[in-house]
């Protein structure tokens, strides 16, 4: 019996393991689709399932276009690779292993350097404005750091990053780009994909040089009422929409899941 209670455990484990490299791979293939990536550099990784300790990392030097669910490093948290091969690219290790040590809503950590959402980044005032019903549903749940302090050599500035992160689950990072965290993999790339979307929005609203009309606070606070106790759907619609996204790709790229 113990036998076949460990025979089922290790199975449940692998096939958990199997989804999880799936979907990540499923996630930098959508970022060169939706335009998120730039070349070889910015990071997307998710904690090992069932681990504590380690995270599936890609090897630098491999372009999002070419990534496939079995080329996944398991970096520790100590920046050595567990399992797999390759080199381990050193801002990636710095600034993802202490945010998904530190903050226990960041399985998924998505670093992007995608266009409107740096551009923002790059402005004196980089907020999201409550001028849309996407901008709203999102406001609450971002974070932003004001200091530029750097190329990210060294795991102290991921533990800032994640200390400025807080139980946020959007941080904006001052003249460098975005992190977005998530529980799933399909929680934080649904997250990643609205907000490049409200920040293309709201620069092309600026763009026009006319004000922008914003929300009333009241009208915000009823919005954000209803966005927290939204409609309870047997499955999310961010998995939804993932699940939609990795159909896309199915026709597309299959190969991601190789």
């Amino acid at each position: 019996m113990e036998h076949q209670t460990a025979v089922v455990e290790l199975e449940t484990q692998d096939a958990a393991e199997r989804l999880a490299r799936v979907d990540l791979a499923a996630a930098h293939r959508l970022s060169v689709l939706h335009g998120f990536h730039e070349g070889i550099f910015n990071h997307l990784t998710l904690t090992v399932p069932g681990k504590t300790d380690r995270y599936y990392q890609i090897p630098f030097g491999l372009h999002w276009s070419e990534v496939t669910a079995s080329c996944f490093m398991e970096v520790g948290y100590d920046g050595e690779v567990l399992k797999g091969s390759g080199e381990v690219e050193r801002s990636c290790y710095c600034i993802h292993a202490p945010i998904h040590r530190l903050a226990p809503q960041a399985a998924c950590v998505l670093h992007t350097h995608m266009p409107f959402a740096s551009a923002l980044s790059r402005l004196e005032d980089p907020r999201i404005k409550p001028i849309g019903q996407t901008e709203v549903g999102m406001i609450r749940h971002i974070a932003y750091d004001d200091v530029y302090t750097g190329l990210a050599f060294d795991p102290a500035e991921g533990e800032r990053l994640a200390h400025v992160l807080g139980d946020k689950t959007v941080l904006f990072m001052a003249n460098h780009g975005v992190t977005v965290v998530g529980r799933t993999v399909a929680e934080a790339y649904d997250r990643l994909y609205y907000l490049e979307r409200a920040a293309q929005v709201q620069l092309y609203a600026m763009w026009t040089g006319q004000p922008l009309k914003e929300i009333p606070p009241e009208t915000v606070a009823h919005m954000t009422e209803q966005f927290t106790s939204g409609v309870a759907y047997e499955v999310s619609p961010a998995q939804r929409h993932f699940d939609a996204l990795k159909r896309m790709l199915d026709r597309q790229e299959p190969d991601y899941r190789d």
